[in-house]
């Protein structure tokens, strides 16, 4: 008799030990990278496709996680959280991830990333805000998960995150890309303030140097840019990481959204807060490579039977360049 109650007390806390591992697993968003098997140790020397070794210093480091914290430390306690930035230079891991520790946010940031070659400061800036879009970044979300998906993580990431990180004055000395792409800097005068423009064409340009990581990663062999959009178009929202070019048509589209970074956005309906065609927004909308729209955010803009079509096409075209080939965007700019 003892022999089987010491058995079925053993498999009940097997039981629980698979369901707390499970729960656990739940928590932690898999990473700013698909997981790979990259390591980029302390003191490695990594060179870069145009030969110049790369990567952020400790101190670079340690400097874009100050700024993020005095950022949204307070946003975060002001929803009765708490932001956890684990600094974890010495760890050779190339990705990033965010977890939930009840009312815990947070962000795992390796070293090993920061050492990549591609990334300077402002990229590092983007990958932070990715993890802190897991949290707070709106719907669409994984599921039934906490968690902001993929793809609205790096949209938010850009269109909230970076440009208060961007818009404070304790970024101007981070490092960053040393020439702008024309093509975002035409894109970019769909704001009339300078600063604003300058703060999007820096927005974009975040995005641009981390497509050289996703590119080393995935091996591919064209780069992405931001005229050569991604033009297909899913049939549900893709929760998981898309590809190269379409990340960085979303990283595009939120540095071109004009909505506040304060404006509020929803845990539930993806629209408020965001561009969206139904708003009467031009540029700046989620690329469809990976979003699919509500029906909400369609209502009044055609009738027609071929409805979905249209709107996919006009979708398609704010993602890049052929939107810049029309002059209406730009009247009374």
């Amino acid at each position: 008799m003892l022999s089987r109650r010491i058995i079925g007390f053993s498999c009940i806390a097997l039981l629980c030990g698979l369901f707390v591992t499970a729960r656990a697993r739940r928590t932690l968003c898999t990473g700013f990278l698909p997981p790979n098997s990259m390591r980029i140790p302390v003191g490695a020397l990594r060179v870069g496709a145009d030969g110049a070794a790369g990567g952020l210093t400790e101190a670079q480091y340690n400097a874009v996680m100050d700024h993020l914290q005095k950022i949204y430390g307070p946003i975060v306690a002001s929803l009765g959280g708490t932001l956890q930035i684990n600094r974890l230079w010495t760890d050779p891991t190339v990705n990033s991830s965010a977890q939930r520790e009840g009312n815990t946010y947070v962000l795992n940031m390796y070293g090993g990333l920061a050492r990549h070659p591609a990334i300077t400061q402002d990229g590092e800036t983007l990958v932070a805000c990715h993890e802190m879009s897991h949290h707070l970044g709106g719907a669409p979300k994984e599921g039934s998960s906490w968690a902001t998906n993929e793809g609205q993580s790096d949209y938010a990431g850009v269109l909230k995150c970076i440009h208060r990180m961007f818009a404070d004055s304790g970024s101007i000395r981070f490092s960053r890309a040393t020439a702008a792409d024309p093509v975002a800097v035409k894109a970019c005068q769909v704001y009339k303030d300078p600063k604003d423009q300058a703060l999007c064409v820096r927005s974009a340009m975040a995005g641009m140097s981390v497509t050289a990581l996703f590119k080393d990663l995935s091996h591919a062999t064209k780069d992405a840019r931001f005229d050569t959009p991604n033009t297909s178009v899913v049939q549900v929202t893709y929760d998981e990481h898309p590809e190269m070019q379409c990340r960085l048509d979303t990283y595009f589209q939120g540095s071109l959204c004009t909505q506040p970074a304060s404006a509020k956005q929803s845990d539930t309906d993806p629209a408020p807060g965001t561009c969206t065609l139904s708003q009467g927004y031009k540029v700046g909308m989620r690329p469809l490579c990976w979003y699919k729209p509500g029906s909400g955010e369609l209502v009044g803009l055609v009738s027609r039977p071929a409805a979905a079509a249209q709107v996919g096409a006009a979708l398609i075209k704010s993602s890049g360049l052929a939107v810049l080939q029309s002059a209406a965007p730009w009247q009374g700019l």
